[in-house]
């Protein structure tokens, strides 16, 4: 009786499962564009544009942010506004970032990234084998925002349970494997890291760590300006370490998403807001300890000799 009834027991779970997994990919397929074994955003994706991204004509003085979703994107794209254009700076002009630097792969069709003037400045989640071979001349210049893993998860995670327009996982533990699967917009974290930087040779590169970035912000936006080869002056400095604060840009509509998402998608949030708290280590208040080891283990697997290092906590140095 006991034997039949742990039978029973085996073929229910393996039911659940597979039902589980036909529901995640039934979501993927409908919310997600599978294009050359990578996950675009469908509603966001001109399917001619990706088909073409390969011969996308580079300027030598392009400038790409590249990060994995919720690793600092809108952050890094209000620093380069706050560098690049005074009006942005001084409030002169009323356009927001997600438009001063668009998403590379959302071109919607009233966008013309060709009739763009330079310095053209773009934001991406492509993974390095994607995006346009011209940067691979190593003249125009590729800024990588990364941010230790869980945070990513737990951020996003709450992402789209914010947005009605996305599909999300009831509960972090059921998004935590599809994270750890790699069955989300951006792909398998741990694969788009390593690609990028094991690749790091072939593009003029700038890795930056976003808890780094977090702790110092104005030794950052001095490392970033240098690298870019922006000279600024005291006073431009103060005010776009001033302006680019968590605090500034989540009371400031041209700095976050909540328009972009409303006038691309016609979503609104549920709650809340897009920039929800930006800190280091919340992952500590959504992660139960086994979960917490479940990812240590698979962390330690993937990223075994790695040399970038990554900040866990908040009075943590790099380890």
């Amino acid at each position: 009786m006991e034997r039949r009834y742990k039978i029973h027991l085996n073929i229910i779970q393996r039911m659940l499962y597979v039902f589980c997994r036909y529901c995640i990919m039934e979501d993927l397929e409908r919310d997600l564009l599978i294009y050359k074994g990578f996950y675009f955003q469908r509603k966001a994706s001109i399917t001619g544009f990706l088909e073409n991204i390969d011969d996308f004509e580079i300027r030598d003085d392009d400038v790409f942010i590249v990060t994995y979703p919720k690793s600092g994107t809108a952050w890094c794209q209000q620093i380069l506004s706050l560098i690049y254009f005074e009006e942005h700076r001084k409030r002169t002009e009323n356009l927001e970032t997600f438009n001063r630097i668009p998403f590379f792969e959302n071109c919607f069709e009233d966008i013309d990234f060709g009739s763009r003037p330079s310095p053209r400045l773009f934001a991406t989640h492509l993974p390095y084998y994607l995006v346009p071979r011209g940067l691979k001349n190593k003249k125009a210049k590729i800024i990588y925002i990364y941010r230790n893993p869980k945070d990513v998860m737990c951020s996003y995670f709450h992402f789209l349970n914010t947005y009605p327009i996305f599909k999300a996982a009831d509960t972090i533990d059921a998004f935590m494997k599809q994270f750890l699967e790699g069955k989300v917009l951006g792909n398998l974290w741990f694969d788009h890291i390593k690609g990028w930087y094991e690749h790091r040779n072939n593009f003029n590169i700038q890795f930056m760590m976003y808890e780094e970035m977090k702790k110092d912000l104005r030794s950052s936006v001095l490392k970033l300006s240098k690298f870019l080869g922006e000279d600024l002056s005291e006073e431009t400095l103060n005010a776009v370490v001033r302006q680019a604060t968590f605090e500034s840009m989540k009371d400031d509509p041209l700095a976050n998403y909540e328009n972009a998402l409303y006038l691309y998608f016609g979503s609104k949030l549920r709650e809340g807001h897009f920039l929800r708290k930006g800190t280091i280590g919340d992952w500590k208040s959504h992660m139960t300890v086994e979960q917490n080891e479940r990812f240590d283990k698979i962390f330690r697997k993937q990223m075994k000799d790695f040399p970038l290092q990554f900040i866990w906590d908040v009075n943590e140095t790099q380890n």
